[in-house]
């Protein structure tokens, strides 16, 4: 029992650790928790997708028309344990989109988008499901164009940053040039 509580939690199916990107621990109807991998790859092949079934208990979850798995809502018990905070992760299609946002609101970066595919369509495939391994690809980042600079301007945080940077830029020549021309004037009565 003491070994189970040293290790960090992991998805009871593939036994990864939870984490809060592409194995965010999700908590199905009957309050056991997935991985949102996991739980996307059991919604895409099952036939009724508006209803899970629990690969523990075989409790089913019902999804309102439409939802995803990934609106399913976060363990945040295990994620607070884990001491992350939760990131958005997204199911577009067959694949598991994660957008990681700057840190920072005052310098632009553009966020960087981690994708994990879920494997091909049905029908496409040409191995058994087990060939087929997950690829996470980040999507290559633009590099900033002249009309996203521009769009820096029409930020509000931004140009607050611009105006106390000025000021402070303006204050600090105008130190110097006092300090200098007082030295010129008391070096030249004297």
């Amino acid at each position: 029992m003491a070994e189970k509580q040293d290790r960090e939690p992991e998805c009871p199916v593939c036994w990864n650790p939870f984490n809060n990107t592409f194995h965010t621990p999700k908590v199905l109807d009957c309050c056991h928790s997935f991985c949102v991998e996991c739980l996307a790859h059991l919604s895409l092949v099952t036939p009724a997708r508006r209803r899970l079934l629990c690969p523990l208990c075989r409790q089913p979850t019902v999804l309102a028309s439409g939802q995803p798995v990934t609106d399913l809502p976060t363990d945040t018990a295990v994620l607070t344990l884990l001491r992350l905070e939760p990131h958005h992760v997204i199911l577009e299609g067959r694949q598991l989109c994660l957008k990681d946002e700057p840190k920072s609101r005052y310098f632009l970066r553009q966020p960087r988008v981690y994708t994990l595919e879920l494997g091909p369509g049905p029908g496409s495939q040409t191995g058994r499901p087990q060939d087929v391994a997950p690829t996470t690809v980040p999507i290559p980042i633009p590099s900033p164009s002249h009309d996203s600079l521009r769009g820096c301007f029409h930020n509000p945080q931004f140009r607050i940053f611009a105006y106390l940077l000025a000021v402070i830029l303006s204050v600090t020549l105008l130190l110097i040039f006092s300090i200098f021309w007082t030295k010129q004037f008391f070096g030249g009565v004297g």
